[in-house]
């Protein structure tokens, strides 16, 4: 009997691991520096024009979800960005093999931790915290938002690019079934023969 060589699977396995790992605490890093110089440096909910209406620096504190919705439910946020780090570290452990869902779901998660870490730890305190935002860019939408929110959102749009390519967790892509060329065949030949088709 044959034993399988698992060998190359776990070392797929652990590089997704690490290439998750990684990217996550860099984004995790970014944001959260980037956010204590806005809270050093910039003046509380003032304008601060960087590149006229292109980009400005707006520092707030968001106590709910994007546009400050749910601002009464803080605690529901965290127990959802609680959920979904968790998802992406348990596929992270158990299927993700692709370069590509690694890059893109260390991303995610970086961009998740960044804003789970504001609500857990920034005030008024533990697990209602509110998330640090300061990037305004009137021309493109009328929010608020932070590095964490730019990976959380473009990295949606390339895990929604992924499934679009059938690109698997595991590497492998999917294969669109076809309909039997030997069922066509025979449909043809009876509609040649005067059958009908159903």
């Amino acid at each position: 009997m044959t034993v399988p060589d698992l060998r190359p699977s776990r070392g797929r396995a652990a590089a997704a691991g690490i290439t998750i790992a990684l990217l996550a605490v860099l984004v995790l890093a970014a944001d959260q520096l980037s956010k204590n110089i806005a809270l050093r440096d910039l003046p509380y909910q003032e304008p601060v024009r960087v590149w006229g209406e292109f980009l400005q620096f707006y520092l707030t504190r968001n106590p709910g979800a994007a546009f400050s919705l749910g601002e009464e439910v803080t605690w529901v946020f965290t127990i959802v960005l609680a959920a979904a780090a968790a998802a992406i570290v348990v596929l992270a452990v158990t299927r993700v093999r692709s370069r590509w869902w690694s890059v893109v779901l260390g991303l995610l998660l970086g961009g998740i931790l960044g804003n789970l870490t504001d609500r857990l730890v920034r005030e008024p305190g533990f697990p209602v915290g509110h998330v640090i935002d300061f990037i305004h860019t009137p021309w493109m939408m009328p929010a608020i938002y932070n590095v964490a929110d730019m990976f959380i959102v473009t990295m949606m749009i390339g895990v929604a690019l992924l499934v679009l390519v059938g690109l698997r967790l595991d590497g492998t892509r999917e294969v669109r079934a076809r309909r039997s060329t030997d069922d066509d065949v025979a449909a043809d030949e009876s509609v040649d023969a005067g059958g009908e088709r159903d």
